[in-house]
């Protein structure tokens, strides 16, 4: 189906540390412009997304629904559409953002990649309620695309090129929104399924278990339908949909350990893993690539995510504005925070 590529459209993510395409410092997404303040990138992998729609679209979609054009015709309308759907894609994540900051959570960047989008929020909600209206903000906002396009293609003559686009707009956004209302993590549905159990449970812990467990369900599903409709002759069609399943299943792994990680960090002071005698700050570095020294390791290693970071300044804090103001006190490294956890792991600790 033409619309495989953008299945997991609804997916956002929290201080990213997954290696998913999506953190600014991730390797081979490049900034093509800002959005309302916030970093809009594409990922490489965005382009083989775009020639596969518009392969689809070109070679069996559009002739079967307005036959009678040159193949070319039928590549620049594929071309044109593919393009369309993922600026649909990249206002169902501008109102994940949007929502995102009025609940008081910066929101880094937005990447576009062969899955669809995401959405890289600086800090996990702090309630149930906040993680609810982010999450199920961006279904209905495709839903409501899925109704604008409907409603063009039906003001429009048919059979014509432009009802038609509309037309596949209106079915591929509404295909969008239903599949990420499906309670598998970290689709939006799963995202709106934990934040109803964090709030029955009151344990954000239990509730990450709980709907990373039904992601991975939800994506081993996935990999048995795509062996499935292999082994019925459909190569293509099986080989894609066992394919995000897989990414649903290591997305959903990635946030449980996350989550452990942060238990094994959080509460331990920087500054007892720092260097004391490091290297000078590079000139170019902003307030935001630093970490206070009050501030515990699961920050750090936070900040070292989304930042794209090996090493990260310590500062004192000044009681200026960010880092201004403070005293470089040390150096934390991710080398020191695996060699930390690897000395717990062997205390048991």
């Amino acid at each position: 189906m033409a619309s495989g590529p953008l299945d997991t459209a609804g997916a956002h993510q929290e201080g990213d540390r997954t290696g998913i395409a999506g953190a600014p410092g991730t390797p081979g997404a490049y900034s093509i412009g800002k959005v309302a303040g916030i970093e809009i990138s594409i990922h490489y992998t965005w382009l083989f997304a775009v020639a596969l729609i518009a392969w689809s679209l070109a070679a069996g979609y559009y002739p079967a629904d307005i036959p009678g054009l040159g193949v070319f015709t039928y590549w620049v309308i594929g071309i044109v559409s593919a393009v369309l759907l993922f600026a649909s894609v990249l206002a169902h994540e501008l109102m994940h953002s949007l929502v995102a900051r009025t609940r008081g959570i910066r929101v880094d960047s937005i990447t576009l990649f062969i899955f669809g989008g995401i959405s890289n929020l600086a800090s996990e909600p702090t309630a149930p309620g906040d993680e609810f209206f982010i999450s199920v903000v961006g279904p209905i906002s495709s839903f409501v695309l899925a109704a604008i396009f409907g409603m063009v293609a039906v003001a429009l003559p048919q059979p014509g090129v432009a009802g038609a686009v509309a037309g596949y707009l209106a079915v591929v956004n509404l295909l969008l929104g239903i599949f990420n209302l499906i309670p598998g993590f970290p689709l939006d549905g799963g995202r709106v399924f934990r934040s109803l159990v964090w709030g029955v449970t009151g344990s954000l812990r239990r509730a990450t278990l709980v709907a990373s467990y039904s992601g991975q369900g939800f994506g081993w599903l996935l990999i048995l339908g795509g062996l499935l409709r292999l082994l019925g002759g459909d190569i293509f069609g099986g080989l894609w949909i066992a394919f995000i399943g897989w990414f649903l299943n290591s997305a959903a792994e990635s946030v449980r350990q996350d989550q452990s990680l942060d238990e094994s960090l959080r509460g331990v002071a920087v500054s007892k893993l720092m260097d004391v005698s490091p290297g000078e700050a590079t000139t170019n570095m902003s307030v935001q690539d630093f970490v206070f020294q009050e501030a515990d390791l699961a920050a750090a290693i936070r900040v070292m995510g989304q930042k794209g970071l090996h090493q990260l300044p310590v500062v004192e804090d000044g009681g200026g504005d960010g880092a201004e103001g403070g005293h470089l006190r040390g150096l934390i490294s991710r080398e020191g925070v695996v060699r930390f956890l690897q000395c717990r792991q062997e205390l048991r600790v």
